[in-house]
Parts: structure tokens; C-alpha cells; sequence
């Protein structure tokens, strides 16, 4: 029996609607938004199972999104996809550190301007955030320029963010001020609360987010100078610090053994199929930070009962929605990897989203949503007419009458990017086949593809290197066997009864609308490729009748270079390929998204 002690909060919250004058105290009927953010929780090595709390608060009581997914598996890129709704390659914020990442970039792109707090102020709403908003949001830029679109709020701030014992928080236009010696979820929980009263006290609808750090690695301090490389070799991640309150809880929990635990055949692609297996020595120190995370996650815990019990104290639990989620996932000892996120893998990018509040149903729910949905749905929830212009997503189903209809209705794909490289958290680095040690990885640039249909479960990526993978989930949960052929020699494996020299010119067709999305094409991408509108799915796609038409497909996801950042003429073809009615299966035309 799984050990269910400790509690973990992050609170995601957003909302937006008209345009409105000052309203009376209990607000004008529409609900509350709040989201708890969490940062590198694992969904695949069952963190939220050590959560009881938030069982309690808000799984018992609402929807488990079990096909939820980052479309980047890194902090500051993901964040930015939440809070604009627009994939990363269409904010160009691809990194945790500048040039390519973190606040300034964000910033520089012009988003400060034009964001999701911003959207819902202007439907109405009091909009709050306390806890970590981007990596390089610092003690030093905090007021250059302010995040702009909270009525309140309390950032915390590099190079302290992640430090546990002495974080730098920074209230509304006042300087950051430091809390040395304090636990950072203890800390941010008061602020929490706090903002919380405010937004009850406000007259308005609110949208609160709670964003605590953990269970990210600690890290003494975050690298904040400096080119990317330096900041690589800089960088040192330990495991996350508990509470003291919590430190002998789980004395005998481990990672879980499942089929691509520290796996005898080295699978994957590029760097990852070079990776040594790991010694006896590591597995004992990853298991110890495994059990870390565990145990810093109990504040979290903690922290979402607190803000459920003083919304229903304050009488509008009934009408808040409760977001949990995370920004991205984590692996540990997954396919020979020591701790870190930024794969393409399950464990990194399929993460938690549970959601609590009017109307939703109990339950767990296959539908496949994306943190690209989730600006969509709150604005959706606050009725905004501001916002809506280039997202990339559509709203997550929050009704059993919605849920119902996505089973039929709803987008089956996530788009899934990254760019850089990948750094090995704790005190272990890359053990390469050779003998070699390194201190993060090669380059790590991919574009992929998730696809979950009612008869297939894909994962399809290509990476900058040019090397491809694809795996089968329905057979190889594990991401284990490359079904990718790689020789004519090999014999035909079959998806759906189709070989996969069948399938293969679908999946880049679809990776090649994906990858430069914008907008309406990022949820409906077969509308791209078939603009008649009769191919909605894979499986649609997979009819006979279009057999020569992507036959004939010759331009397919490629890089020519491998870069640390979104350099568009390093990307390869941009131009999808469209099928035209009436004028044969093999003729095609090359058209501009």
C-alpha cells in the first residue's frame, strides 16, 4: 500500500468577461478562477498519489485530465505558452536563460503588453499571482518593466527562486525583500492567503494563481549572467529541500521499477541511446531524491487545502474553479536519465491537470488537452471578448456534456518542441557508452508529435540531427522499441493494420503543420492538408483513397542545423502539402500556413 502522507497545492487560476463598472462585494455571478502551478511535478512516477490532501480537496471532487500535455518541457518556455495560449515557436521564448528564454525575452516579444492578466482585467476580472512567474524575472529587473495586469501581487524572484531556505519575494511596486532562514512554500502559502482575501474583497470576479517552486531541484543560486553555455557549466541542481516537519516521511518509497527503469538496451535517439547504464550508486542516490521531492511536495499539499477551506469559509467554493497542474514533467532513471525534465518521453511532457469547480463531473477523463487550452478556457469561463486572436489552443471540456461531445469532436494531437540543450539535475552527470563523462547534453533540439486516437496511442518526433523516432504506446509504454525503420531490410511492422511505410508520410505531413502552427491550424491541422474538411483524424487520414497522395509527399520535417534557440532558417521546409479534391489523389500543392 502506497504511502499517503503530506499535501501539495499549486493553484492555477484564470478568468475574464466584459467590460464592467465597480460591482457589490459578492461579485456579479461569474466564477472564480485559481490555478496552482507546481513546477517539475512527475505525473508517470506517481507524485500526485503521495498527495492525500489534494485528493481530498479537489481529485474527489473533480476531473483528472489524463492525457494532458506541455508542448515544452522546460520551465520558462512552458509558462509563457500557458499565459499567452500560443506554442513556443510562435512566442520565440525557447529557453530559461537569454538570449532565448526568461523575462527579458519574454518581455523583448512584446507580451508584457498582450497576456492573459491583461485579457481578463479588461473582462472584468481582479486578477492576482504570488510565487515564481519566469525564470530571469530577478532582484535586479523586477521593476524593468513590472509584469503588468495584476491588480496584486508577490513574484518570486532569481537568483533565489530556487533556494528553499531563503527565497526573495517581491509585493505589487515595493523592492524584493528577502526571507532567509524561511521554508519558500511556507512563505508563499501566507502570501497566498492573503491575495485570496483580496480577491474576495474586491467586488469582482478573481483570478488568483499560486505558483510555488516546488519540487524543483534547489539550486544555490540560479544562474542569472552570462551566455547559455556559462550558465550551463555554472548550474548546479541538488535535491529539493523538505520542511522539517516532513523530512522522515517515505523512509523506504523509490522510484518505480517499471519497464524503462534504468533499461538494459539503451533505446531513444541521439545522445540518449549513448547513455550508460547507471551503477548501483546512482539508482540509491536518485532514489533518495526521488523521496525528496515527495516530501517537499507535502507544503504543497498543505497549501491547496488552505485555499480550498478559505474559499468554501468564504462561501464561494461553489463558484471557483480549482486548476492544478504543473509546467512540465520529470524523469528519473527513465531510459538511463539521472533527474531532469526537457525530453520528448511521457515522464516529461504528460503531466497532471486536475480541475475542480461548477458543473465539473467526478471522474477522470482520455480526452487530449495541451497547456496551449488553457488561456482558451479561462476565457472562455470569464466570457472575455479580448484575447481570443492567435491562440493556439481551444478550450478544455469542463461539463459532462462537453466531455461527451471531445470524445467525438475534440483534437487527438499535441504539438511537442524543444530547443538547446539538457541538464542533468543532483550531483551526478552523463555517463556516456564510452567511458565519458559530461556535464549536460549534446544538443537536444526536436520537433514531435503526441497522437491519441481511440485505436492508437503515437509518439512521433525528429530531431535536429535528423534522426527520428517513433513509438507505439498501445504495445510499448515504455517508449523502449524505436518502430522507426531504419533500412529496407527490416521487416513491416503494422499500426491499425496498416504497415508503417503507410503511416509514416501522414505523421511528417501532420509534424510538418505542427511545427509552424498558428492559431486556428494548431487545433484543426488536417484542415491544412485536406481543406474540403472530410479528414479530422489519423484515422481518416489513413483511408486508401489518399494512399498515392502521400506517396508522393516528398518535403518532410528536416533541420539544418542544430541550434540553442528558434532560428527559422535553421528550420528546415516551413510549407505544408495540400490535398486537392477533384484533381486527382496525386496531385499537390505547396501552400504557406
Amino acid at each position: 500500500m502506497k504511502l499517503f502522507l503530506g499535501l501539495v497545492t499549486v493553484l492555477v487560476t484564470a478568468i475574464s468577461g466584459r467590460r464592467q463598472q465597480p460591482i457589490a462585494p459578492n461579485g456579479d455571478g461569474r466564477a472564480n478562477i485559481v490555478v496552482i502551478l507546481t513546477d517539475d511535478q512527475d505525473l508517470h512516477m506517481d507524485s500526485v498519489d503521495y498527495m492525500p490532501l489534494l485528493k481530498k480537496q479537489v481529485i474527489d471532487h473533480g476531473t483528472f485530465y489524463k492525457h494532458h500535455y506541455c508542448s515544452t518541457a522546460i520551465c520558462c518556455p512552458s509558462r509563457v505558452t500557458l499565459w499567452t495560449g500560443r506554442n513556443a515557436h510562435n512566442t520565440n521564448v525557447t529557453d530559461v536563460f537569454p538570449p532565448y528564454g526568461g523575462y527579458p525575452k519574454f518581455v523583448a516579444q512584446g507580451f508584457n503588453r498582450n497576456w492573459l492578466p491583461l485579457w481578463l482585467q479588461a473582462a472584468g476580472y481582479s486578477t492576482y499571482y504570488t510565487g515564481k512567474l519566469f525564470n530571469a524575472h530577478t532582484i535586479e529587473n523586477w521593476n524593468s518593466p513590472h509584469p503588468a495586469g495584476w491588480t496584486s501581487s508577490d513574484f518570486l524572484l532569481d537568483p533565489h527562486t530556487y533556494q528553499y531556505l531563503n527565497a526573495s519575494f517581491q509585493r505589487n511596486q515595493y523592492p524584493p525583500v528577502s526571507h532567509e532562514g524561511q521554508y519558500s512554500t511556507d512563505v508563499l502559502a501566507g502570501k497566498a492567503y492573503g491575495l485570496l482575501e483580496e480577491g474576495v474583497q474586491s467586488g469582482k470576479p478573481f483570478f488568483l494563481t499560486v505558483a510555488p517552486m516546488a519540487p524543483h531541484s534547489n539550486v544555490d543560486p540560479f544562474p542569472v549572467t552570462g551566455t547559455p553555455e556559462a550558465a550551463l557549466k555554472e548550474i548546479r541542481m541538488t535535491a529539493p529541500i523538505s520542511a522539517e516537519r516532513h523530512k522522515h516521511l517515505f523512509p523506504d518509497v523509490k522510484v518505480p521499477r517499471r519497464s524503462n527503469f534504468n533499461p538494459e538496451k539503451p533505446g531513444g535517439a541521439s545522445w540518449i541511446k549513448r547513455l550508460a547504464k547507471l551503477t548501483d550508486e546512482v539508482i540509491e542516490y536518485n532514489d533518495d531524491f526521488y523521496r525528496a521531492r515527495l516530501q517537499t511536495l507535502q507544503a504543497v499539499d498543505e497549501l491547496v487545502e488552505g485555499v480550498v477551506t478559505r474559499l468554501e469559509d468564504a462561501g464561494i467554493l461553489h463558484n471557483t474553479y480549482i486548476f492544478y497542474t504543473t509546467d512540465n514533467g520529470y524523469h528519473i532513471s527513465q531510459h538511463r536519465l539521472n533527474p531532469g525534465k526537457e525530453c520528448g518521453f511521457e515522464e516529461d511532457i504528460n503531466i497532471p491537470l486536475i480541475v475542480r469547480g461548477p458543473g465539473v463531473p467526478v471522474g477522470e477523463s482520455q480526452v487530449v488537452t495541451a497547456q496551449t487550452d488553457l488561456a482558451p478556457t479561462f476565457l472562455k469561463i470569464a466570457g472575455a471578448k479580448w484575447g481570443w486572436d492567435g491562440l493556439d489552443g481551444s478550450p478544455v471540456p469542463l461539463n459532462k456534456k462537453q466531455l461527451e461531445n471531445a470524445k467525438k469532436e475534440r483534437q487527438e494531437h499535441v504539438n511537442v518542441e524543444f530547443w538547446g540543450r539538457i541538464i542533468p539535475e543532483g550531483k551526478h552527470r552523463f555517463s556516456l557508452d564510452d567511458g565519458k563523462i559530461v556535464d549536460y547534453g549534446p544538443n537536444n533540439t526536436y520537433k514531435a508529435l503526441r497522437v491519441v486516437g481511440p485505436k492508437y496511442n503515437l509518439y512521433y518526433s525528429v530531431w535536429c540531427t535528423n534522426e527520428h523516432e517513433l513509438y507505439d504506446l498501445t504495445t510499448d509504454p515504455g517508449q523502449l522499441n524505436n518502430i522507426y525503420p531504419t533500412s529496407s531490410s527490416e521487416s513491416e511492422i503494422t499500426i491499425l493494420g496498416v504497415p508503417v511505410s503507410k503511416l509514416l508520410p501522414r505523421l511528417d505531413t501532420l509534424l510538418m503543420v505542427t511545427k509552424s502552427c498558428k492559431g486556428r491550424t494548431c487545433v484543426q491541422p488536417w484542415s491544412v492538408i485536406h481543406p474540403a474538411g472530410n479528414v479530422k483524424t489519423l484515422h481518416g487520414a489513413l483511408n486508401k483513397r489518399y494512399d498515392s497522395f502521400y506517396a508522393s509527399v516528398s518535403a518532410s520535417v528536416s533541420f539544418e542545423k542544430c541550434e540553442l534557440g528558434y532560428i527559422l532558417e535553421s528550420e528546415g521546409p516551413q510549407e505544408a502539402v495540400v490535398f486537392h479534391e477533384g484533381l486527382g489523389n496525386d496531385w499537390l500543392a505547396n501552400g504557406e500556413l
